[in-house]
């Protein structure tokens, strides 16, 4: 089987839907519940224990990825992250007259 990775030059990666950081978001998340999977397992919990939890959080993580790739597109997750670190307003303590009034250049004496 071939699978398409790229669909053209200058555009993003693409994988069955999944844009940009959301395939590497899947990716990560994945190799992270095998990580954990095999932690349980060498620790000694129970076999159906593990396969259960890895069923389950795999499947929450692809749709969870799935969602969130659908619900902000390609850049709405770094757009989102930049609405989360400007502040909601702005405090200005001037009265309304000191902020029509045009400062004076100060003339150095020598």
């Amino acid at each position: 089987m071939e699978y398409n990775i790229n669909k053209g030059i200058g555009k993003s990666v693409e994988f069955k839907g999944l844009k940009a950081q959301y395939l590497f978001i899947f990716a990560a998340g994945l190799l992270a519940v095998f990580i954990v999977f095999v932690v349980m397992y060498m620790a000694g919990v129970d076999q159906w224990v593990c396969i259960g939890f890895g069923v389950i959080a795999a499947s929450v993580l692809v749709w969870l990825t799935f969602n969130l790739n659908a619900k902000y597109g390609e850049h709405g997750l770094m757009k989102l992250m930049a609405v989360k670190q400007h502040p909601r307003y702005l405090i200005n303590r001037k009265t309304p007259h000191r902020l029509f009034h045009r400062k004076r250049k100060e003339v150095a004496h020598a």
